[in-house]
């Protein structure tokens, strides 16, 4: 029997296996406004079979955006766009999420196949980057960005609350906090970006406080029943991995304490000049140590595009779920080619008709 092809209950939400789309960026958005390419993309995933489809990174406010054409949630327009789409993926049996963020000082860029990097300051497209210090993340993206104020930091997380109940009137049934990349949250927690020294600097907990009050301001308004998630990079890979590890673990727990019901074991991308080990599933030791230690369901991307690793890792107990991205762009419906490789038990779901096909005429499925 096939784990992978499991159910993954979460509070009152079971996923009808171990397969879930993260948040990818699509780039497609005007004034943070779904359109029809999103409902096409979103609905094609959900059909594919996955398990849990998450909505790209959707900023909390109009700053937090990472390029101009991201999408947002800081509006009533936006989130009835949204609706259609949450609407869209439960009708084809998957469970909807979002990923609600702020870029901080990553934001106000060009998109990637525009290259990348800010905008500059004299185009009538960029904006001012806020982050919890002046320090400019370098490489690409060399801006200066605006130390935030307390009124700030008081202002982005109302606005992180916000975004979660318009997320919740919506109808989505999962919803992630955006703390990893180096945007906002991952900076604040960052030796790299965070040279603060009040309440919101300084030592470990200093460092944490932004991400743990952002938390548990979202889990007040978030329906109990309902997962709330967080993606959050707990390593570098910038010489200090065991220190950082340590630190992320402990945040991890104070997050489970304050509400988290689960975490996306990510990347920090804080600094340029990070050495990331590439491999398959690079990052499953690294979840597992979380999942163990921080006594929290865990799920990670990154380098899982085969059927064989995705069952590994969660035969072995490093994740609970699998975070399928490039390959699920690559055909959406990977789930259905992953239960033939690994033959799979018969999918309780429906399969559309051409995949039903090569199930009965293989008879690899029992």
């Amino acid at each position: 029997m096939s784990l992978l092809f499991s159910p993954f209950s979460l509070k009152d939400v079971t996923l009808r296996n171990r397969i879930a789309v993260p948040p990818m960026c699509q780039y497609s958005a005007v004034d943070g406004l779904v359109n029809d390419w999103h409902g096409i993309h979103y609905n094609g995933l959900a059909r594919g079979g996955a398990g849990l489809v998450i909505v790209e990174a959707t900023a909390v406010s109009p700053e937090g955006r990472i390029t101009p054409k991201c999408l947002g949630l800081w509006n009533d327009t936006q989130a009835e766009g949204l609706s259609r789409i949450a609407r869209g993926i439960k009708a084809a049996g998957a469970v909807s999420g979002i990923q609600i963020g702020h870029a901080g000082r990553k934001a106000s860029a060009n998109i990637p196949w525009e290259g990348d990097e800010h905008i500059p300051e004299e185009d009538p497209r960029a904006w001012q980057t806020i982050s919890p210090s002046a320090v400019a993340f370098g490489a690409n993206l060399p801006r200066v960005p605006r130390e935030m104020t307390q009124a700030d930091i008081a202002r982005v997380k109302q606005c992180f609350v916000d975004a979660a109940v318009r997320a919740r009137d919506a109808g989505f049934e999962w919803l992630e906090l955006h703390f990893a990349h180096g945007y906002l949250a991952q900076s604040f927690f960052s030796v790299h970006a965070n040279t603060r020294t009040d309440e919101y600097g300084g030592d470990v907990a200093g460092r944490c406080r932004f991400l743990v009050e952002t938390l548990a301001a979202v889990r007040v308004v978030w329906p109990e029943n309902l997962p709330l998630t967080a993606r959050f990079g707990v390593i570098e890979f910038d010489g200090r991995d065991e220190e950082m590890l340590a630190e992320a673990v402990g945040l991890t727990s104070s997050l489970r304490e304050n509400g988290l019901d689960l975490l996306s074991v990510s990347l920090g991308f804080s600094t340029p000049k990070a050495n990331i080990p590439w491999a398959p599933a690079f990052l499953a030791p690294f979840a597992e140590k979380v999942r163990r230690e921080a006594g929290l369901p865990v799920a990670s991307a990154w380098c899982i595009d085969s059927p064989a690793n995705a069952e590994r890792v969660i035969a072995d107990g490093q994740m609970d779920l699998v975070m399928v991205g490039r390959a699920h762009l690559a055909n959406p419906h990977w789930p259905y080619a992953a239960a033939l490789e690994l033959k799979a038990s018969r999918p309780s779901w429906v399969l559309p008709a051409p995949y039903a096909h090569w199930l009965e005429r293989y008879t690899l499925l029992a």
